[in-house]
């Protein structure tokens, strides 16, 4: 929240008396459109699009490349989100697509340390990602004995459809708004994620573990 201040009625300029000042509390703007078009005035704002989707974000590049590399790659999807922000389509209220997106083209930068961590798991059961970023996704694959052979199966993704597929299942987003993250259209999406959920089930006896509900992801 901002502060204004304002004037009492019985303390005009002028008068004899110092004028008593009302702190007005301006309210934040309710999309994440309308911070980053006050942000681009006024760059304090930008801070709001940091507390709204900060940890949202660490979780799902911590969950890919554990949690000292993701530290650099929040910080630096910031940083390029705020350089970035004149060029935001303000018709898109929702920023959590073009922040996902910058994240996931830098985690393309330490594709071998994520590969490197599946690989880990694969061989040694061991996740490196700390316990804490465990969900019901994690609980349903550990609950199976079969997080190594979903790990081993994840490193032997396309980039591209292990990009997509995490996108939608820990990034959360819709088909739609996974293919706004990637530049790519809604149907190379649906067919990433569907190839790659293929090649899951496979190394998995038929198990999905990232099966999510449709109504939320379509």
């Amino acid at each position: 929240m901002r502060q204004q201040s304002r004037l009492t009625p019985d303390r005009a300029p002028g008068s004899t008396h110092d004028a008593a000042v009302i702190p007005i509390l301006e309210p934040e703007p309710s999309d994440d459109a309308s911070v980053i078009a006050r942000s681009r005035h006024d760059p304090e704002h930008f801070a709001a699009l940091f507390t709204r989707h900060a940890p949202a974000i660490k979780r799902y590049v911590v969950r890919r490349l554990g949690l000292e590399a993701a530290e650099d790659v929040v910080a630096e999807t910031f940083v390029a989100a705020f350089q970035q922000r004149a060029s935001y389509d303000l018709t898109r209220a929702d920023a959590r697509p073009w922040l996902y997106g910058i994240a996931t083209n830098l985690i393309g930068r330490h594709r071998r340390h994520e590969i490197g961590q599946y690989k880990v798991l694969s061989r040694t059961g061991v996740d490196p990602v700390t316990e804490p970023f465990t969900d019901r996704i994690d609980q349903r694959v550990a609950a199976g004995g079969a997080r190594g052979r979903l790990a081993a199966a994840l490193a032997g993704l396309p980039t591209g459809h292990r990009d997509a597929l995490l996108l939608v299942t820990w990034g959360e987003l819709t088909y739609e708004q996974a293919a706004l993250s990637l530049g790519v259209a809604v149907g190379t999406v649906r067919s990433r994620v569907n190839r790659a959920r293929k090649k899951l089930r496979r190394a998995l006896g038929d198990i999905d573990p990232t099966a999510v509900t449709e109504e939320f992801r379509s």
